[in-house]
């Protein structure tokens, strides 16, 4: 068997054509964009590059023919609570059914790693945000969600085999649409009746002619909420604001919702249509004929299928019951004005059992389950898994 870095474009196409290649007789798999795979390793467009740095490799066999890939990868900004040696991160990992050639594979970034003087490595994780390529899937083998690794189920045994250990498993849940509202859980609308009938709090649709106001907005909630949380740092508005154009062109107004208490921003809940649906179709492409192909499936074929990317509640109302009367304004507006017939969410982390129960609550089914694998380079030090959230 032979490794190759990847140095030059042509090796970065092979890189791709690797996950192309293993998951090629998978009825469920839909090839990622090339570009959206290219952007995590672009010092240009990934934010990441100022904190670390990211490497790539081909495995291939004594015939030549490409078997497997991996990426390692160490980013400062990389925590987790609890966290007591430097970790550093591996992605983007494919393998044929072969221990021998998953070892090598394991065994190339964990060595890099060393060198850059980590204790530790999770994976298979993103050089990059956490809702993309985060998590091997092991439960929940159907078409993947955007941005979601996929993998055959041997994965799993690889990892085991080699000596990962399950860091903390994510969570995705699933919710059908009804026709009509009624069907979330009784204390959603208690909470409802409750908030409704007070007139300091009231909910926001977003609206595309005022992102601006709504990034602001996403920005004070996120960091009273999330930052701090497992390396998230604060996010100003500049690059809220960018996020929220990026998202525009497939941005649904009645999937994007805000809570506010006499007008400030207290809650949000951020959903987009699953753009999977649609990029099955242009095999990995983006260019000018694919984006107009985008736009014909957009209009004529449209998506079935809602995700739920982020939601938030500032620290001083959660567990008030404001993010329910939230949901439950979101049920009536998704059921009155879109065509959606499922709704699943991004996962959730086993160490966050309130936005866990928050799901449960929803009545929603967990769909998927992808675990955050860690391997300690010392065997001799107890393993600890991901401590729960307060």
């Amino acid at each position: 068997m032979e490794l190759i870095e990847v140095t030059t474009s042509a090796l970065a196409k092979d890189f791709i054509f690797v996950n192309v290649t293993i998951n090629k007789d998978n009825l469920n798999y839909i090839r990622p964009l090339d570009k959206d795979i290219n952007d995590v390793f672009d010092k240009e467009k990934n934010n990441a590059f100022q904190f670390g740095e990211a490497v790539r490799w081909i495995l291939k066999d004594n015939n030549g023919n490409a078997i497997g890939r991996i990426a390692a990868f160490v980013n400062s900004k990389y925590k987790n609570k609890g966290d007591d040696v430097p970790v550093g991160g591996f992605g983007f990992f494919d393998c044929i059914n072969d221990q021998k050639a998953a070892d090598l594979l394991f065994d190339t970034a964990k060595n890099w790693l060393l060198q850059k003087e980590v204790q530790a490595m999770d994976g298979p994780i993103n050089f990059g945000e956490r809702n993309r390529w985060w998590g091997l899937l092991v439960e929940g083998f159907h078409e993947p969600l955007y941005a979601m690794n996929f993998n055959a189920p041997y994965y799993q045994k690889l990892f085991e085999t080699y000596g990962f250990q399950v860091f903390y498993n994510q969570i995705c849940w699933l919710l059908n649409v009804p026709k009509k509202g009624g069907q979330l859980a009784p204390r959603l609308y208690a909470a409802h009746r409750k908030f409704s009938s007070n007139p300091d709090f009231k909910t926001s649709t977003v609206s595309k002619n005022n992102l601006q106001k709504f990034a602001k907005d996403f920005c004070t909630i996120y960091n009273k909420a999330w930052a701090g949380h497992d390396g998230n740092k604060e996010m100003n508005e500049s690059d809220a604001l960018k996020t929220f154009k990026k998202m525009k062109a497939v941005m649904d107004e009645n999937c994007i919702f805000f809570t506010y208490h006499k007008n400030e921003p207290v809650s949000f809940f951020i959903s987009l249509p699953d753009l999977n649906q649609i990029f099955k179709f242009l095999n990995g492409e983006f260019n000018w004929w694919a984006k107009l192909k985008f736009l014909f499936y957009k209009k004529f074929i449209g998506c079935t299928r809602l995700v739920g990317i982020i939601y938030g509640v500032t620290p001083e109302f959660q567990g008030s019951g404001v993010d329910y009367f939230m949901l439950a304004e979101a049920e009536k507006v998704i059921i009155a004005k879109t065509k959606y017939t499922e709704f699943e969410m991004q996962w959730q982390g086993d160490f966050n059992p309130k936005m866990l129960n928050i799901s449960k609550n929803l009545g929603a089914t967990q769909s998927r389950r992808l675990i955050t694998y860690r391997y300690l380079f010392d065997r001799t030090k107890e393993f600890v898994r991901h401590p729960l959230l307060n």
